[in-house]
């Protein structure tokens, strides 16, 4: 009975709307080629401060959702990915909309978002509870296992194996600036006062993503803007629709699977979608031609991985794509630690969650229906006019949250710090986990040994940290095998 009562309060008017406005925001920034679900979800967290957990929250995976879905317009209208999630979607979208069929590829982009988010979203119902139960029987050392296990999916977040390492190593590097969190005492501070707490997450957060990227596309503010696309229809057509049932399904599976298994996200979700789909075609020619199948499965697949990334960041602490590292921030800021203590002190929340994902995603469905005929509209905003706008909220949201100068000192340092590692072709999704899971390493580590005696072996003896210490070896050693085994 109580969840059902958690769920009522989902169907408040106020907290309806900011999933609605969410939802719509997402979808417009996805839509606008180099803005990001990620730079979205990290421009706006300091806007669900002052609300309630379930609003605020609720209303960042709003953004999470119509921004990943967002980006298929772009690329089935101008062959431009809004979103790296929406890259393989080109592939058959663009050649549909090339044959005057853009308004039923975007009708059927919109169609297979919605099976993927909602298939999956009754996985992140179903199973993260079940995770977070046996996640209650982890003490520091099981803790300190399992974000370490974390931290060794930075490998397969760049696509130089070194390059993500340093990333990572750099992320742990700037987290220990501040108070140690057993002893108290001040490391790295160089007799800075503002230091010797750290830095403030949020304000890190939008430089290290929306800032960045505000700096990357100065560069290109000069280029020709899009051209508008004729978009007409908004259903496709039964045969469509039949012959892409399979693709619906396998690309649903797929997405929801690679959405739990952390680091690895929409991208890598909608082009495994995309091959396996083609291999199992009995047309593989098809494909790449404006093919219905390739469009339905990239599409159910990187929308597939938004609630399923949930899943071991509310059941374990682990972010399980980059969104869900910057929505991490959302949860902190809300005073809640993510995890499986969650579960059990905050059950209102989790379950929230659980039904604010699905109205999100009915929100998408009917915005991204609803809105197809002016979708070529969303793509004319000046790039100019909009990269100012973000400027300034930017500023706004790094400085709300503690009323505090230096956390703008601290949100352009991180934005030139992204701006520069984007262009050299380090992760900063890299950089953005480590500052998460470093600290927690850190003092899980401390702590557990304290309690051991500092004895190694009866610290790590356990079975829960064995299996994880195992999958960690094991996590770090196939990125080199893969490697290995291509250079073969």
């Amino acid at each position: 009975m109580e969840n059902f009562e958690y769920l009522g309060q989902l169907f408040h008017f106020s907290v309806l709307w900011t999933i609605a406005l969410g939802t719509l925001g997402g979808l417009i920034i996805g839509a606008l080629p180099g803005l990001t679900a990620t730079m979205g979800v990290a421009l706006l967290i300091p806007v669900t401060f002052g609300m309630p957990p379930i609003q605020g929250l609720n209303m960042l995976i709003g953004i999470y959702i119509g921004g990943i879905y967002g980006g298929c317009i772009s690329s089935i209208l101008l062959r431009t990915p809004g979103t790296p999630a929406s890259a393989a979607t080109v592939l058959d979208g663009y050649p549909m909309t090339q044959r005057g069929e853009a308004g039923r590829a975007l009708g059927l982009a919109t169609i297979a978002s919605t099976v993927g988010g909602l298939f999956a979203a009754v996985v992140l119902a179903t199973l993260a509870p079940q995770l977070a139960t046996f996640g209650l029987k982890f003490g520091a050392p099981e803790y300190f296992a399992l974000a370490l296990f974390g931290l060794t999916i930075i490998a397969s977040l760049s696509g130089d194996i070194l390059k993500g390492a340093i990333s990572g190593l750099l992320g742990v590097l700037i987290s220990c600036i501040g108070a140690d969190p057993v002893s108290g005492v001040l490391r790295y501070t160089f007799g800075i006062p503002n230091f010797a707490s750290g830095f403030s997450f949020v304000p890190a957060l939008i430089g290290l993503f929306a800032l960045s990227e505000v700096f990357s596309q100065m560069e290109r503010i000069f280029k020709a803007e899009p051209q508008v696309v004729d978009v007409s229809g908004r259903w496709p057509t039964r045969s469509q629709l039949r012959e892409s049932r399979g693709a619906l399904l396998r690309g649903s599976l797929i997405g929801t699977f690679i959405g739990i298994v952390p680091g690895t996200g929409s991208g890598t979700a909608s082009w495994i979608a995309y091959n396996e789909t083609r291999r199992a075609s009995k047309t593989p020619e098809k494909f790449g031609t404006g093919h219905a199948p390739g469009l339905a499965a990239t599409e159910s697949a990187n929308n597939a991985v938004c609630a399923a990334a949930l899943i071991p960041l509310l059941a374990l602490g682990i972010p399980g794509d980059v969104v869900t590292a910057v929505l991490m921030g959302g949860l902190l800021i809300q005073g809640l630690a993510p995890g499986p203590m969650l579960f059990e002190t905050r059950p209102d929340v989790v379950v929230g969650i659980f039904g604010g994902t699905f109205i999100a995603t009915i929100f998408m469905f009917i915005f991204g229906m609803l809105l197809i005929p002016m979708f070529s509209r969303i793509l004319l905003i000046p790039r100019r006019v909009l990269t100012m706008s973000i400027v300034v909220f930017c500023f706004i949201g790094a400085y709300s949250i503690n009323l505090n100068p230096f956390d703008l000192y601290t949100m352009v340092g991180f934005g030139v710090l992204g701006w520069v590692m984007n262009k050299f072709g380090f992760s900063q999704a890299a950089l953005c986990i480590a500052l998460i899971l470093g600290p927690l390493a850190e003092s899980n580590l401390r702590r557990g040994l304290l309690q051991a005696g500092d004895d190694v072996i009866a610290f790590a003896s356990g079975p829960i940290t064995l299996t994880l210490l195992l999958f960690t070896v094991l996590s770090l050693a196939w990125p080199l095998v893969a490697k290995l085994r291509a250079s073969s």
